[in-house]
């Protein structure tokens, strides 16, 4: 149930990216729950391998390309998905900066219980 309710809110905070960055485009609900599912999966399969083939520049960078590794991931997510649209990489780095801050203030407002 709680992994449910994260999804929900992680798609509330696409929808709120999508609402104030006018180049990032969701198109219906059901596409902000599909592109917030494909997000999370992207983030959990392909991100960890990016960041340790890139652990040598991250390292140079100071963790700066982490930025750049979360706008890729983004951006990859929003180039598979029909009604997910992003406009370009910029736009993508700051719609992951956003989505993060989105999803984290909303995943801490999220009541504390005992894991189902």
């Amino acid at each position: 149930m709680r992994l449910i309710l994260h999804w929900l809110l992680n798609t509330l905070a696409l929808l709120g990216v999508a609402y104030l960055l006018p180049s990032v485009q969701v198109t219906s609900f059901s596409a902000a729950m599909i592109a917030a599912l494909v997000l999370g999966l992207v983030n959990a399969l392909l991100r960890p391998v990016l960041i340790l083939l890139t652990l040598p520049v991250t390292v140079l960078t100071l963790g700066l390309f982490l930025f750049v590794i979360n706008g890729l991931t983004f951006w990859l997510a929003g180039a598979m998905l029909a009604g997910f649209d992003v406009g370009g990489f910029w736009p993508a780095v700051f719609g992951a900066l956003l989505y993060s801050i989105f999803s984290s203030i909303l995943s801490w407002l999220l009541p504390l219980g005992k894991k189902d």
